[in-house]
């Protein structure tokens, strides 16, 4: 009789997490591999916030602090929802992380009971589903299109929810497609949502700041101040600010919901590093000039793989609105051949060959619940995305019909 709980089985390990691994596996062992796998920039964080965290050092303030965050740094999420998106919230209607997983995880947690059901719009984060299935709830998902640029429709979103939907999640620009939803596209969805009054809004913001092309973002409860006190907006410094690593993810929300998912966090984690709480709070209130500045050298990178990637037989790449990622169709390379005989037959197949072949890790699509497309993360330097695009064209030019 296994010793494991049976929440296990209900599970899958990230694989984003495990292609990752594998790739930095085989780069290890000597092989030529380029990994756009991970969703991270490959920049440094900014000076300013670092010498904030030297400096908090120094000054000894390496010990245990309020669960869910310091005073300051509520204060500087207080700030930035009122400055960026127009949204009021109080310090006890904020929770502070290890990084926005955590915020979503405690979220979940903290509200979902079994026959709980959540909408996630495909292509998803690869963490959400499982994240609902370790609350107990059930994930039911509301398939996009390449046709709908990867955007859920209103007629969709309605005809996902049922009696016992609990959670709407939404992610804007998104993880993987890039898409991003338009003030009037939004307003469409919370159209929906005001005549259910009984789905709660789970808003992930993650890539607020990673827009192109004049793209304004726009979070639910900004669009439709009416869906604020059943909203949990989430957010952190990790993509904006290059600040994976340091762990910090943050929410404002309804203060029943905030103080349940302190509860989760205080038998679990505890507070975040209180080095990085110092950090985020400069990150927030100190100079904003890397925002725009990280965007313009995302949207470089964007067009350069895109245009590579339309130019190989057989893939089709839109143009993603922010975030940074392309989720590229392969319906045209399904059923071709390697010069060995096999079949890429699904997406998994694909990127399994292409890593093995040509060294190239990228994520399949049926991770994120949406076939046959694979995801690229152009978080990489210009000649880096260059090269993986021409072994990914060699790849895809050497596969024969059937």
């Amino acid at each position: 009789m296994s010793f494991l709980s049976a929440t296990l089985a209900r599970v899958k390990p990230s694989p984003t997490v495990a292609i990752t691994n594998l790739a930095q596996e085989m780069k290890a062992a000597g092989a030529d591999v380029i990994a756009l796998s991970a969703g991270e920039p490959d920049f440094d964080t900014p000076d300013h916030i670092k010498a904030a965290a030297v400096r908090v050092i120094g000054e000894g303030r390496t010990r245990y602090t309020a669960v869910d965050g310091i005073a300051e740094l509520k204060s500087a999420i207080c700030a930035k929802f009122a400055r960026d998106n127009d949204l009021s919230y109080s310090p006890s209607q904020i929770s502070v992380a290890t990084g926005g997983k955590q915020v979503l995880y405690n979220a979940l947690m903290a509200t979902l009971n079994p026959g709980d059901e959540v909408v996630i719009p495909a292509p998803y984060w690869v963490s959400y589903p499982d994240m609902v299935r370790l609350g107990g709830g059930t994930p039911v998902i509301a398939e996009t299109s390449l046709e709908t640029r990867f955007k859920l429709t209103p007629e969709a979103l309605d005809a996902a929810i049922t009696e016992k939907t609990k959670w709407f999640i939404f992610n804007s620009p998104s993880n993987p497609s890039g898409a991003g939803y338009t003030r009037d596209e939004l307003q469409a969805l919370t159209d929906v949502l005001l005549r259910h009054p009984h789905v709660w809004i789970l808003s992930d913001d993650m890539y607020e700041h990673i827009a192109y092309d004049g793209f304004e973002f726009w979070s639910p409860a900004q669009v439709e101040p009416k869906l604020l006190p059943r909203t949990l907006t989430v957010n952190g410094v990790s993509k904006a600010y290059a600040m994976t690593g340091w762990r910090i993810g943050y929410a404002g929300g309804p203060e029943d919901l905030i103080g349940a998912m302190r509860k989760i966090q205080s038998q679990s984690t505890t507070n975040p590093c209180s080095i990085s709480q110092w950090a985020a709070v400069e990150a927030l209130n100190g100079p904003q000039d890397c925002l725009a500045e990280n965007a313009a050298l995302f949207r470089r990178r964007r067009d350069l793989v895109v245009a590579a990637l339309n130019a190989v037989d057989g893939i089709t790449c839109p143009v993603p609105e922010g975030a940074f990622y392309v989720y590229p169709s392969i319906a045209g390379l399904i059923g071709r051949k390697m010069p060995d005989g096999t079949v890429i037959d699904s997406d998994e197949t694909f990127c399994t060959k292409l890593l093995e072949t040509s060294g190239v890790a990228v994520v399949f699509g049926a991770a994120f619940g949406l076939s046959p497309h694979f995801r690229v993360s152009y978080a990489a330097a210009d000649d880096v995305l260059a090269e993986a695009c021409r072994r990914i064209a060699a790849f895809a030019g050497s596969l024969a019909p059937a």
